[in-house]
């Protein structure tokens, strides 16, 4: 089986990024021919796997490089054509059988008022992204999460005969929590995001202080944020937090007695996963994606309106409890395999 993968950044430096640099390597090591179609690389690429580089294209305004990008990736498969070849995208391109939705619809704009959909930006977007889901050659849509499948069923019904069941990333296998007695006043929860807005850093901060009043030297660890732009969140505290930044998580994940993830909006969560792969249970907001991969021994999925005390008690249930949750694997691997289970649907030419 051949298969070209079409991303603008190839490489593990961003969530979607990430996913396509972990799958393509995944499927060439089960035999299949990998091809990768980027304008830059950012990683040592396996020698299994054949690039093609387009060179950096413009950044900004994004509709723009979308769309120039777009038609770079058009002239390229023009100039080499693909026969037999599974053309999986990953991007708002109009060449391929096979797309990865790995974000919310942009169509959801539709739902704003009219002033704010006047623009060159919007009916740019929204035609990328029909184009992208309605295609006719476009065979599969395969979304990430079961929470992109709704979004995407809601503005598009009528691509509900080309959706595959979502594919969720992988998880590698992570360095297990130690299973430790967590002292009744304590505990380390861990919050982790570099969008901390989206991701809910202040919820996660007002969910804590309501859990100190029962467990009043419990400590709120934070990763990805830079530590200047969130020490305001925490100016009433006397101690009690780590402002981490950009830590490495899979050292720190294992020291966390719960991880914290309140989402607003969240695609996926690869953290969440993560956690669980290193049995460190997890208290997260139904807007989360990954919410669908929590089992009922591995921690609470709350309404993301849920109040504090709401919150605070999910966190102390898992927090007393003595043992683990079980340990979740899903690997890239798995991934691939549904993967190439689905392009065996694909017709070809």
């Amino acid at each position: 089986m051949k298969v070209l993968h079409i991303v603008r950044q190839y490489g593990p430096v961003g969530g979607m990024e990430r996913y396509v640099w972990e799958v393509s390597k995944a499927q060439a090591e089960l035999g299949a021919e990998v091809h990768v179609l980027c304008e830059q690389c950012h990683g040592t690429v396996a020698g299994n796997i054949q690039l093609h580089l387009l060179g950096q294209g413009r950044r900004k305004p994004r509709w723009l490089s979308a769309l120039l990008f777009s038609r770079r990736v058009t002239s390229w498969v023009k100039q080499h054509p693909q026969p037999y070849t599974v053309i999986h995208s990953h991007e708002t391109t109009g060449v391929h059988h096979i797309t990865t939705f790995h974000g919310p619809p942009f169509a959801r704009i539709r739902q704003f008022p009219w002033w704010k959909r006047v623009s060159l930006r919007v009916y740019a977007n929204l035609w990328l992204e029909a184009r992208e889901l309605c295609g006719p050659q476009v065979q599969k849509i395969t979304p990430n999460s079961a929470l992109i499948t709704r979004e995407l069923l809601s503005a598009y019904p009528e691509i509900k005969q080309r959706l595959s069941h979502p594919v969720v990333p992988g998880v590698e296998p992570g360095i297990v929590r130690p299973n430790r007695q967590i002292p009744a006043n304590g505990g380390i929860i861990g919050f982790i995001g570099k969008e901390w807005k989206r991701k809910g850093l202040d919820r996660a901060v007002a969910i804590v202080e309501q859990l100190r009043e029962q467990r009043p030297n419990c400590e709120l660890w934070v990763l990805g944020p830079v530590p200047e732009k969130v020490s305001h969140l925490f100016k009433q505290w006397q101690g009690g937090y780590r402002l981490l930044g950009l830590s490495d998580s899979r050292e720190i994940l294992p020291q966390m007695d719960l991880l914290l993830h309140p989402a607003r909006r969240e695609p996926f969560g690869m953290v969440i996963t993560e956690a669980l792969a290193t049995q460190v249970p997890v208290v997260l907001s139904n807007q989360c994606g990954a919410a669908t991969e929590v089992g009922e021994s591995q921690g609470f999925v709350l309404d993301e309106n849920s109040r504090s005390e709401e919150w605070a008690e999910a966190c102390n249930k898992l927090l007393s409890r003595t043992e683990p949750p079980s340990l979740y694997q899903h690997s890239w691997h798995d991934v691939a395999r549904e993967y190439i289970e689905i392009y065996a649907t694909i017709t070809l030419k």
